[in-house]
């Protein structure tokens, strides 16, 4: 048996992270860009937007990812199933020990199955809706300006221009793109939504109707029109849009959401105006019809209307008809008047003969009403002379009772300060004012208080000193 030191000899001792270094660079220096084809499996995309995913075949799987930035830019969406050739170069994950392919372009591999994917995608377009014919307008007969989103520099635009100027020269608003490549799809979609945002006076002005044109070339090259974005601008523009991509036997999913499909892009510039000389003679000729018409209508109306005009009267005669038999009426209508107010005369005069001369009845009732106008005032002076006289009486009883006639047969009315008078020495104070009316007037005077003094006794003659009355 050999010893550790005979099997290991002079190699180097090297540590995991070197070697894997080491191996990782080996890779990328031999396969810094290679073509891988396989089948997606197990495609997933990252919160960071990073894809990751693994490319198979019938013998292996090599793990795939491509990072956020170019998978904004592979214009293919990878799903499971799908067949793909991936561009990049191979790298290894030291971490997990598995080399990896850094996809920089992703494409179908082979014609069939990009066909079945553009086949899947129609089929979820169409689910959604996008290519409903009821949702299709119809282009306007004679626009007052077309759009046209095309390359600038290709021949499709100079055909459109000629043929609108051969059928009828039409103001064109262009919107130059790409038709080809990874950008063509993002701005041919801007281009759609451009015209739309477009006011319809402003300037530019906004056109009557959008072509959007190409020619031909492989199914690879027409990849921008059958893309998701372009489809979806297509069916959503308010402006009509005629798609023109490709040769007559060229087909694209543009074609299915646009509002007309032209074979070519001259026939778009067909269907977008008429021909003009074809105008001109078909309204010269309609003019010539409209002429025509009148005339044989203005020639049948006067037939049929001197027809009516001998099957009617001269008006003036008609006139004179009417006039004698209005004075026909109005005269018997003054005899007719006459006899009617000598008719209901005479029969006033016939119930006035009926009635009695009322004069003799007005007189005897003149005279009743005076005769029993008398006898009413007789009774009215008997019925107001007792009480006239009992009214009398009790004025002279009531007089009497005044305290003025009290007064004139000498007696006095005594009122305290307020006036209210007194009729008992019992509420009357010592020094208290006092009013004492006579019959001729008012005497002010004060209570001294006390009884009144007694009246003296007369003295006999015989006594000498006869005193004081008071």
């Amino acid at each position: 048996m050999m010893d550790n030191e005979e099997i290991g000899g002079n190699l180097p001792v090297f540590s995991v992270g070197e070697l894997s270094s080491a191996l990782k660079r080996t890779v990328e220096d031999a396969f810094a860009l290679v073509r891988v084809r396989g089948e997606i499996s197990g495609f997933k995309r990252a919160a960071s937007g990073h894809l990751y995913m693994a490319l198979k075949d019938e013998d292996a799987v090599m793990d795939a990812v491509c990072w956020r930035g170019t998978a904004s830019r592979l214009g293919l969406q990878p799903e499971d199933g799908m067949e793909v050739i991936a561009t990049g170069r191979l790298t290894t994950y030291p971490g997990r020990s598995k080399y990896q392919i850094v996809i920089e372009s992703l494409e179908l591999a082979g014609e069939g199955a990009l066909l079945k994917l553009l086949e899947d995608r129609r089929r979820k377009l169409a689910a959604e809706g996008l290519f409903d014919q009821d949702a299709k307008e119809e282009p306007p007969f004679l626009p007052r300006r077309i759009g046209i989103v095309t390359s600038p520099t290709g021949a499709v635009l100079r055909d459109i221009l000629h043929r609108l100027s051969d059928r009828f020269p039409c103001p064109v608003s262009l919107w130059p793109v790409v038709v080809q490549g990874d950008a063509a799809a993002e701005q041919v979609a801007a281009a759609i939504e451009g015209f739309n945002r477009l006011v319809e006076d402003g300037d530019p002005p906004r056109p009557d109707v959008i072509i959007v044109a190409r020619g031909g070339g492989s199914l690879e090259d027409l990849m921008a029109f059958n893309e998701e974005v372009v489809v979806r601008a297509a069916a959503a523009s308010d402006i009509p849009l005629i798609s023109a991509v490709g040769h007559e036997t060229d087909t694209t999913l543009i074609d299915f959401a646009a509002d007309l499909r032209a074979p070519t892009p001259t026939a778009a510039a067909e269907l977008a105006v008429p021909v003009r000389g074809e105008l001109l003679a078909q309204v010269l000729d309609d003019g010539a019809r409209l002429v025509a018409a009148m005339t044989r209508l203005l020639d049948s109306q006067e037939s049929k209307l001197e027809g009516l005009a001998r099957g009617l009267i001269d008006p003036r005669r008609r006139l004179d008809d009417l006039a004698q038999r209005l004075d026909d009426r109005a005269e018997r209508l003054d005899q007719g008047l006459a006899t009617w107010l000598d008719r209901k005369q005479a029969s006033l005069a016939q119930w006035a003969a009926r009635l009695p001369d009322p004069r003799p009845r007005l007189t005897e009732s003149e005279a009743r009403l005076k005769a029993e106008g008398r006898a009413l005032d007789a009774v009215g002076r008997n019925l107001l002379r007792e009480p006239e006289t009992w009214l009398t009486h009790l004025g002279k009883l009531l007089d009497s009772y005044s305290y003025q006639k009290v007064l004139e047969r000498g007696f006095t009315l005594v009122r305290d300060e307020h006036g209210k008078p007194l009729t008992s020495i019992s509420g009357i104070a010592s020094g208290q004012a006092l009013t004492v009316t006579f019959q001729d007037g008012d005497l002010a005077a004060v209570a001294t208080g006390g009884p009144p003094p007694k009246k003296p006794k007369r003295k006999s003659k015989k006594s000498v000193d006869q005193g004081d009355l008071f």
